[in-house]
């Protein structure tokens, strides 16, 4: 697998060599000093040219970047908008582990658009063309502080999709609840452990796509709690994930709402609650709802 330096070295040397190529600049990972190198890491590279079509329409010349296991063109997708004449890009893996997410951008574009990622460092400006960039940063990835309406919001829906997934483990419908729970009550989970994280941090780092560095701010057994909210296809083992999300959204929102001094809805999580285990104890040939449980618990 060739190295990082070998990899640059490669980026480079074609940019030189190429007189449409007028400046290299990198943005992703490989920029962010915050996150760990590994292996898998891709190198987010966009050239900013003279003229997009001529790249488009020569195929051949990515040959020059290595040997091409398989790709994706993005902007050939026709359910997607593109500006192909400004804006172009090739995602490729290739053989040797390596992929390069490759865009070439127009001169116009790039001046327009290179500090809208704040995680951008310029490689090569052959005529001066870009203008000065700060050192990048994930700061525009941070956890932002939510507003108390924004909290209000998170909970409301975290604990009225749960009614969804009462319904839907009811009926057995695993692919259903599946994507209910990963799509929408977990998103509403993710936000508000990220909140946490920002309390704990003054909201000065990011947690990361899919919030998957979590485990650098959490407690060892409070993050192991969140893998537990995973499930498979089993229904019962749904049923405790659910209720273990549920548990685990109670106790952190409690904690943001403490910290930054709103009001949580604590009537609202114990109805939804209730209902969850009610439905949870229902028949299969039950005929009715009914749950007549108050808040309180008393009928």
């Amino acid at each position: 697998m060739r190295n990082e330096e070998t990899m640059f070295k490669l980026l480079l040397d074609i940019a030189q060599k190429d007189d449409r190529i007028i400046a290299v600049y990198m943005n992703g990972s490989r920029t962010n000093p915050n996150v760990p190198k590994d292996i898998f890491q891709d190198y987010d590279v966009i050239y900013v040219v003279k003229d997009t079509k001529s790249f488009i329409g020569e195929k051949g010349w990515l040959d020059q970047f290595g040997t091409i296991l398989y790709m994706q063109c993005p902007d050939e997708n026709p359910d997607f908008p593109s500006d192909k004449e400004n804006f172009y890009g090739w995602l490729m893996q290739f053989t040797d582990g390596n992929r390069i997410d490759l865009h070439v951008e127009s001169v116009q574009h790039a001046q327009k658009h290179i500090k809208d990622d704040k995680l951008c460092r310029v490689l090569l400006d052959k005529e001066n063309i870009l203008p000065p960039i700060p050192d990048a940063t994930d700061s525009d990835y941070w956890v932002k502080k939510p507003t108390e309406a924004q909290f209000q919001v998170c909970c409301n829906e975290f604990w009225w999709c749960s009614n969804n997934l009462a319904k839907g483990l009811w009926r057995g419908e695993i692919p259903y609840v599946q994507d209910m729970v990963n799509f929408v009550v977990r998103k509403e989970l993710e936000k508000m452990l990220s909140w946490k994280v920002g309390t704990l941090t003054d909201f000065g780092v990011s947690v990361g796509k899919s919030a998957k560095y979590l485990n650098r701010w959490l407690p060892e057994a409070e993050y192991q709690c969140y893998l537990d909210t995973y499930f498979g296809k089993e229904i019962h083992e749904a049923w405790d994930s659910v209720l273990k999300m549920c548990d685990l959204f109670e106790q952190t929102a409690g904690y943001v709402a403490g910290r930054l001094r709103y009001s949580y809805n604590h009537e609202e999580a114990k109805a939804a609650r209730t209902f969850l285990e009610h439905v949870r104890a229902l028949p299969k040939d039950a005929e009715e709802i009914i749950c007549t449980e108050t808040i309180g618990g008393e009928e």
